[in-house]
């Protein structure tokens, strides 16, 4: 049966685009949240909101638009926590009600919400064309590269930004071209799970890798499959109970968060058990 949904042509476009960016947003995501950006994706969501109503007031492509304000407004953003020593998460703060503002105020100006505009806030990936497609791997190809050429540089950055300084890392640029890659990130992954969404898809495949314990390299991959498993699963099970797939992908990445939460709390009550145990048997 599952087998049979791979024929039909929007499952393939959907689980290619999927599973992209799947990846893309596990390896991202991963750097946002050891360097505790993890609302960065949300920001930047609400920046592109803003960004879609601009191009859906001018008759542009709104993707194109959405890349162009959410770029600038993440570089500005960065500048101006950098020349004025503002804080991440108030920086942050602006850049969402920034993008959140616009898009609000654009919606009342052209007449309130349209069909296109509940795509790009809830998603559909089975709705995507294959030119989507075709954008969305190959963005994401360029994005995978960029990562794995400077993960070395990002990992000076993300765990120690002074001595990054120290090693001769341009820290000031590398904070721009994170930034902006995040962004597209961002925008690429909207067809998945939508604006509301997409922070989900950013952090919880990150946290629930993370409390294996591993190192960067099992955390990511760990995190990938997680993502992947999270993606696919959803797009299935949307399908054949006529689900929406972005809250069911989201949904599977909560349940696995807590299935491992809840593993990690017996695995732990049950040493604190065997130790107890231990110790009155040798009394």
């Amino acid at each position: 049966m599952t087998f049979e949904i791979l024929s039909y042509g929007f499952m393939q476009k959907g689980l290619i685009a999927g599973i992209v960016i799947a990846v893309i947003c596990s390896m991202m995501g991963l750097f946002l949240v050891l360097r505790r950006f993890s609302l960065f994706g949300d920001a930047l969501s609400h920046m592109a909101f803003g960004g879609i109503s601009i191009g859906m007031l001018v008759g542009v492509y709104p993707l194109w638009t959405a890349f162009i304000v959410s770029i600038l407004g993440a570089l500005g953003i960065t500048k101006l926590r950098k020349s004025t020593k503002i804080s991440g998460d108030a920086a942050t703060a602006v850049l969402l009600v920034s993008g959140l503002g616009i898009g609000v105020l654009l919606i009342s100006i052209t007449g309130g919400f349209k069909v296109d505009l509940f795509s790009f806030l809830f998603g559909n990936i089975l709705l995507i064309s294959l030119e989507d497609t075709a954008l969305i791997v190959g963005i994401s190809i360029g994005i995978i590269s960029i990562l794995a050429i400077l993960r070395r540089s990002f990992l000076h950055l993300t765990f120690d930004e002074e001595q990054a300084k120290i090693n001769g890392l341009d820290v000031d640029k590398l904070n721009y071209v994170f930034v902006a890659l995040a962004s597209v990130t961002v925008i690429t992954s909207m067809r998945l799970v939508g604006i509301l969404l997409i922070s989900a898809l950013l952090v919880l495949p990150n946290i629930t890798s993370m409390m294996f314990g591993k190192s960067f390299k099992t955390t990511m991959l760990l995190s990938i499959s997680i993502s992947v498993i999270s993606v696919v699963s959803g797009i299935i099970l949307s399908y054949y109970f006529d689900l929406a797939p972005s809250g069911t992908i989201v949904m599977i990445s909560v349940a696995i968060l807590v299935g491992v939460l809840v593993a990690k709390y017996f695995g732990v009550l049950r040493n604190t058990v065997q130790v107890k145990n231990q110790k009155l048997a040798e009394t």
